[in-house]
């Protein structure tokens, strides 16, 4: 397995993650629909973080971002607005779906702009 330099990102994904996971036990009185809302959308980036980590591949990226709007969407969308758990969510939401974009963004300067892509573009 090689390390990538924007693996990085992807373990500050995983911890948002976990502390996604952990949202239902910091809200006591936390609206159910919010807690199974937090618990999935963590599963899903804990997923698509590790995933990347060991193989990258550029949609598990695309998926995070998605994951990380809904987020910032679900609390009207699913009936807890104006709760604790909306914060969380729009915070741990905006933080995922900016990771998502920052690697994204430098995978396509690497892949595009990068020296490997201007020594390709003279041959």
């Amino acid at each position: 397995m090689k390390w990538r330099n924007e693996s990085a990102l992807d373990l500050y994904n995983l911890a948002a993650a976990i502390f996604l996971l952990a949202a239902p036990w910091l809200f006591a009185h936390a609206n159910p629909t919010a807690s199974i809302d937090l618990r999935i959308s963590g599963a899903a980036i804990a997923i698509m973080s590790l995933a990347a980590i060991v193989a990258f591949s550029v949609w598990e990226e695309w998926i995070n971002l998605l994951v990380g709007c809904w987020l910032i969407v679900s609390p009207w969308l699913l009936g807890f607005a104006h709760t604790r758990a909306m914060h969380f969510s729009i915070i741990a939401g905006a933080v995922v779906a900016f990771m998502a974009l920052l690697e994204l963004w430098l995978e396509y300067e690497k892949t595009h702009l990068g020296p490997a892509a201007q020594g390709a573009a003279r041959h």
